[in-house]
């Protein structure tokens, strides 16, 4: 794109009129989509519509007046047969050539025309979604008498800047209300409130109460993250109310919005918008996402078992350091037949010693476990979670609106047969008017169900590219288990090597650098 030079023939009121017709109504500009349409509809080759293109200049995706006129006399000139050029422009003394762009009526159909993208389409970035908002999840626990009864949990939101608290009874209302509100969405799953048979043997309390608390924030960010629920009111209620009584609030903003199929603009619009092969692109997404969902559970796995094992080596190291103490701290006597010759004794006394060496790495250690839960392991629930989402909304879809709209149709079938017998067999007249009456009825409820069913997918549509736009957090997740190995490792190799420096000035080089015992 050039800039061409400044207007020195005279612009002609059809200029304007154009001008008019087509420019923004916000702006006093041209949006650059809308003059692409323009330029379309002047028959010129492609080649020459590349040309006039390249000599137009435009900020920020609009075209200013001076712009349009500049391309309105190119127009003209190229249909003239003369090669589109700015020079062209510059020598005109007289009044522009007039463009033959068509009928007047048609250019004003071009700025009507959505430049925006579908409103099937979520114009969302991994960074947009996480920016939307950051909830803190922290447990608060109650005690009665001797033994704890409850827990509380104070949730601050960082977008509301304001901090509530809440039990678990209310997460459980709230996850109630949004499965109504949102039954087409992708509403994450609540961890169990009670430890489950079994678990006691594996986990301790403390532990299981420690991980709903994760969860529940997974839960909560992932909701509040969500771009159709992060500004309903539903939500805001949850993440705002501060008195005692927020079950019922929740339940009144809930009972007065009704299901988003009722507040939805594009509920009934759907269908227009849905692609034509909208069952075959869903049933591919799905199996897509279900092997994503698979692969991403085993690496969830292995990140536990490597946090584990790291918090294992912290333990081992610490109770290492605590056997060379106490062999160090050793206070027996010396044989005689050996204490001529032998070092024991001030190597006995070296061992001692140690331990604080030991008691650091294993304190690093710990920390490399906690990083690794943290920074790994969590960041892969919080996608796992999601991923679950998706699974349990495809369920939804299949036994609930799609069986539904079935079940609807036999209905109506039998119905409608009822109907065909009573004007073959001779019945009474309000019978009759009553199975009329029933089948309208009916009628009217499966269209409501057509309706509901292409919303349905429409919305998983959505859903399934606000999937897609969460896969780059793998990115993150591989940088945080990089960056956790490598700081980990370096923490501890410090450590490690100044235990060596140590053990060097207590026994020497010589027994450092000793062969080996075994052969190998």
């Amino acid at each position: 794109m050039v800039c061409a030079p400044p207007l020195s023939g005279s612009v002609p009121p059809y200029y304007r009129e154009v001008y008019e017709a087509i420019r923004s109504k916000i702006e006093e500009r041209v949006q650059v989509e809308v003059f692409k349409r323009l330029l379309s509809r002047t028959d010129l080759p492609s080649a020459v519509q590349g040309q006039i293109a390249e000599h137009v200049d435009y900020t920020d995706g609009f075209l200013s007046k001076l712009s349009l006129y500049k391309a309105l006399a190119l127009i003209a000139l190229a249909q003239q047969g003369k090669q589109p050029s700015p020079k062209l422009l510059e020598n005109c003394i007289q009044e522009f050539p007039k463009p033959q762009l068509g009928e007047f009526k048609v250019l004003q159909t071009l700025r009507m025309q959505p430049t925006q993208e579908s409103p099937l389409t979520v114009p969302q970035t991994l960074g947009k979604l996480l920016a939307r908002e950051t909830v803190q999840v922290e447990l608060i626990p109650e005690k009665k008498g001797l033994f704890l009864k409850h827990v509380e949990y104070q949730i601050t939101s960082q977008h509301f800047k304001i901090s509530v608290y809440r039990r678990y009874t209310d997460f459980d209302v709230f996850h109630e209300l949004l499965l109504q509100r949102f039954a087409y969405r992708m509403v994450p799953a609540l961890p169990p409130k009670r430890m489950l048979k079994g678990v006691l043997t594996s986990m301790s309390e403390r532990d299981f109460i420690e991980g709903r608390r994760r969860a529940l924030g997974r839960f909560i960010n992932l909701v509040a993250r969500h771009p159709f629920f992060s500004e309903d009111e539903l939500v805001k209620t949850f993440l705002t109310f501060n008195g005692s009584d927020v079950q019922v609030k929740m339940r009144d903003a809930c009972k007065k919005m009704g299901d988003e199929f009722m507040t939805n603009t594009m509920a009934t619009l759907a269908k227009d918008y849905l692609p034509a092969d909208i069952q075959a692109q869903f049933s591919s997404s799905r199996e897509l996402i279900r092997n994503i969902h698979n692969s991403f559970h085993k690496l969830r796995d292995r990140a536990e078992k490597m946090a584990e094992r790291s918090k294992e080596n912290a333990t081992d190291l610490l109770m290492f350091g605590r056997e060379l103490s106490t062999l160090g701290s050793d206070s027996s006597p010396i044989p005689s037949l050996a204490s001529s010759q032998s070092t024991w004794g001030i190597l006995r006394q070296s061992l001692k010693g140690l331990s604080v060496e030991f008691a650091l790495l294993a304190d690093k250690g710990a920390q490399q476990g906690r990083r690794e839960e943290d920074d790994v392991v969590e960041k892969l629930n919080l996608f796992l979670d999601l991923l679950q989402s998706y699974r349990d909304l495809c369920e939804r879809h299949e036994k609930g609106v799609l069986h539904e709209h079935q079940r609807a149709l036999q209905k109506y079938g039998m119905m409608k047969r009822q109907m065909m017998s009573a004007t073959v067999q001779p019945k009474e007249q309000v019978s009759v008017e009553q199975l009329e009456s029933r089948i309208v009825q009916q009628e009217n409820a499966i269209q409501t169900m057509e309706l509901r069913n292409y919303f349905s997918l429409f919305c998983l549509h959505q859903e399934t590219q606000l999937i897609f736009t969460y896969l780059p957090i793998t990115s993150h997740i591989l940088g945080a288990f990089v960056n956790s190995q490598v700081q980990g490792h370096q923490e501890m190799g410090a450590v490690w090597n100044d235990l060596q420096q140590k053990l060097g000035c207590l026994f020497g080089v010589d027994e450092m650098q000793s062969p080996p015992l075994t052969p190998k």
